[in-house]
């Protein structure tokens, strides 16, 4: 049995879930992979600070190049987070001919491409199967089993802080900030949420995302994207009475060789599969030429789920080592020309639009008639008695294209008889 040795860059949250299961299970990974993988050393920033595992002393190092300079470690495992230091280390790890795993979706949506061409020229594997949806084994199912697919939309809820919120906003009638408080509380959002909450986490996973199931690279910073911020509580109770589940989504579709991609919050059919994910739990909604629909579903976050997905990297690698499988192991693809598909971002929608709206006669005909002369049709609408002068009126419109329906919205916010547009969300057709 050959003996693999691992540098742990990170002792937090997943660098301790990932020491846990390689201690834990040690025997049966060992089976597994044919290797005695044994954590050599770790990067901490502090050695004497308590924690709540068993580590030895011996091993911790504050100093990155203590561990990515020694010659006896066979494979880098970075866990720290951020993209600047954690690119620095993973780029010197992988021109130094180590194995890289790691759970860092923005590194990986930012410099992935340059990484993975490293990885080649050295003849070395990145692996980052935690860096979408925690526990759930996606990237792996999508180059391996489902590689023969041509896959035409993936979409689904790949952040557990947001999706942990609009749950308890749904279920207890929860205000954001109160929910968001509680999350914090429960270790479900960061100190500072602004990447969770404004979609910016969500948009490094759907880069990676698109990169595997369309073979193009997407910017992360040109993703259309929305948070949850706005979103009130009464925009989920109006959803719910018209059918709808509220979820911020990542989504991507291939129509007819333009690909269409957004994270938005969006109102979900009840009936769709997406609609029953609760707290803090992912689920993406695949669909493929070849299989047809498929659902993946379980813990996108927290220290074990991640960690057994960071352990099944280092498995992966382990196996690899010392053997000709360097050489068949898929990579990820990349970048096709963009004539073969053309980037479209947002397109068209339906959407539903909260107006509050003064209570005189004829408003509600006189929103209904602008919609009209820019060629938008309604679907649905629902007026509320508030017993002031205002009230909020609700449309849920057909499939419009959004620049169509901000011009609608321009002309009917020019007339004394609408306040304001309070919401305006995506619904998932």
């Amino acid at each position: 049995m050959k003996n693999v040795r691992v540098g742990l860059l990170g002792l937090g949250n997943i660098g301790k879930g990932t020491y846990t299961i390689l201690t834990q299970n040690a025997d049966r990974i060992s089976g597994m992979s044919n290797s005695k993988i044994e954590v050599k050393k770790i990067l901490v920033s502090d050695i004497n600070k308590p924690r709540d595992i068993e580590v030895s002393k011996e091993i911790l190092t504050t100093d990155a190049y203590n561990i990515l300079n020694d010659p006896e470690i066979d494979v880098i495992v970075e866990l720290i987070g951020g993209i600047d230091k954690a690119y620095e280390y993973i780029k010197a790890a992988l021109s130094s001919g180590k194995h890289v795993a790691t759970a860092n979706k923005a590194v990986i949506a930012t410099h992935g491409l340059e990484l993975m061409e490293l990885a080649k020229k050295n003849k070395v594997l990145l692996l980052h199967e935690a860096s979408v949806a925690g526990g759930i084994p996606i990237i792996t199912a999508m180059l391996k089993p489902l590689c023969g697919n041509d896959f035409q939309e993936i979409i689904g809820i790949v952040n557990g802080t947001t999706n942990y919120i609009l749950t308890q906003m749904s279920e207890n009638n929860l205000e954001y900030e109160v929910a968001l408080k509680q999350a914090q509380e429960k270790g479900f959002a960061e100190a500072d949420p602004t990447s969770d909450v404004e979609g910016e986490d969500a948009a490094y996973k759907l880069t990676i995302l698109m990169l595997i199931a369309f073979g193009v690279y997407v910017d992360p910073k040109t993703i259309p994207r929305e948070g949850i911020t706005k979103i009130s509580k009464e925009d989920i109770e109006y959803a719910s009475q018209f059918g709808y589940k509220l979820k911020l989504l990542a989504g991507a579709k291939n129509s007819s060789g333009r690909l269409k991609y957004y994270v938005y919050p969006t109102l979900v059919p009840e009936s769709h599969p997406l609609a029953s994910v609760n707290n803090e739990f992912n689920a993406l909604f695949v669909k493929g030429d070849a299989v047809g629909e498929l659902m993946f579903y379980g813990k996108g976050a927290g220290s074990m789920p991640t960690g057994s997905a960071v352990v099944g990297d280092i498995v992966s690698i382990a196996k690899c080592i010392g053997t000709d499988l360097l050489e068949i192991t898929p990579s990820q693809p990349y970048p096709i020309t963009e004539e073969e598909l053309e980037l479209t971002g947002e397109s068209r929608s339906e959407y539903y639009i909260n107006f509050l709206v003064k209570d005189q006669p004829g408003a509600l005909g006189k929103i209904m008639t602008v919609l009209g002369t820019h060629g938008i049709s309604i679907q649905s609408v629902m007026q509320r008695a508030k017993g002031d002068d205002s009230l909020p009126v609700v449309f849920i419109l057909h499939e419009t294209r959004r620049q169509a329906l901000d011009d609608a919205l321009a002309e009917i916010v020019k007339n004394s008889y609408v306040e304001k547009v309070t919401s305006i969300l995506r619904v998932l057709s």
